[in-house]
């Protein structure tokens, strides 16, 4: 007979979990795993909410398991460690991303690429090596392997979690392609969860930044919230053409978006001879790049 969620492990947890695809969130006791030699235990405090988060407790992505308790952008206060920790110390506060496991022996793994690993965990709705089910960030404490927990700077925000996720899918590849020098001009496509996030840092740079987007609903966050230079109604053909025979590095931050980059190509500002981009670096998931202009 199959233990129950409260009873798969010694740790007893509280959480927020979907049942169904309703994607309702609603009161779950279940159990973490015991402290092992090379685990980190802490209290969560602060998790965030990614647009994936809503993918699945919806299955709108066709391969969810109930019941989940999603979250992956998850920040709290080490309450326990392993006897062969030396990354942090109780009392330290952390973070944990999008993954918990790994192989750690194949190509990416050794390359710090362990997103590409055919074994990969995610942190929730994954199996864990035990068989049992992982479960999120939505909840009172995690349990995780140190090489998948992140120290987390004091001076930083524990607001500021969904660094973890929207934060360096769209930092890493700014960074990957050498877009963090002052003076570049860069566009965004989508002012979502990862748009916000590609602004603030390409801002920080010393950007000029353009944003591109369905909604002229965004035009004044964009630019009076997030300090975006210029504003562009992708569906506008002589907005779009004002990109003709610029040099520009476009990011795409928008799934659905992403979905028709295509139009943005040809459509609009890019020849055959443009190259097109995709950033295999940390975080670089849901990130496209390609350079527009000679």
């Amino acid at each position: 007979m199959a233990k129950s969620y409260e009873n798969e492990h010694p740790i007893k947890a509280f959480g927020w979990s979907a049942r169904d695809t309703s994607g309702i969130l609603s009161p779950f006791n279940f159990s973490r795993r015991a402290t092992g030699e090379n685990d980190v235990q802490f209290k969560v405090l602060y998790c965030g909410i990614c647009h994936s988060d809503l993918h699945k407790i919806k299955n709108e992505w066709g391969n969810s398991k109930y019941p989940i308790v999603p979250g992956h952008e998850i920040v709290g206060v080490v309450t326990e460690v392993g006897s062969k920790v030396n990354k942090v110390n109780i009392g330290d506060n952390v973070g944990v991303g999008v993954l918990i496991g790994s192989c750690r022996t194949c190509n990416s793994c050794t390359n710090d690429l362990e997103q590409y690993c055919p074994s990969a965990i995610s942190t929730y709705n994954t199996m864990y090596y035990d068989g049992t089910t992982t479960y999120g960030g939505y909840s009172d404490l995690m349990v995780a392997n140190e090489h998948f927990v992140f120290r987390w700077p004091e001076n930083l925000p524990m607001e500021a979690a969904p660094l973890l996720c929207a934060g360096i899918t769209t930092y890493s590849p700014l960074k990957y392609f050498g877009l963090d020098k002052p003076g570049l001009h860069i566009g965004v496509v989508g002012l979502g969860g990862l748009g916000h996030m590609a602004v603030k840092f390409a801002k920080a740079f010393g950007a000029n930044v353009t944003i591109i987007s369905t909604s002229i609903n965004k035009k004044d966050e964009a630019i009076k919230l997030l300090g975006a230079n210029s504003f562009l109604l992708s569906h506008d053909p002589e907005q779009m053409q004002i990109m003709v025979g610029q040099s520009k590095t476009i990011m795409l931050a928008s799934e659905r978006d992403r979905l028709k980059y295509h139009d943005y190509l040809y459509r609009s500002y890019i020849d055959e001879n443009k190259k097109i981009k995709r950033c295999p670096g940390p975080g670089c998931v849901n990130a496209l790049e390609f350079e527009i202009g000679s």
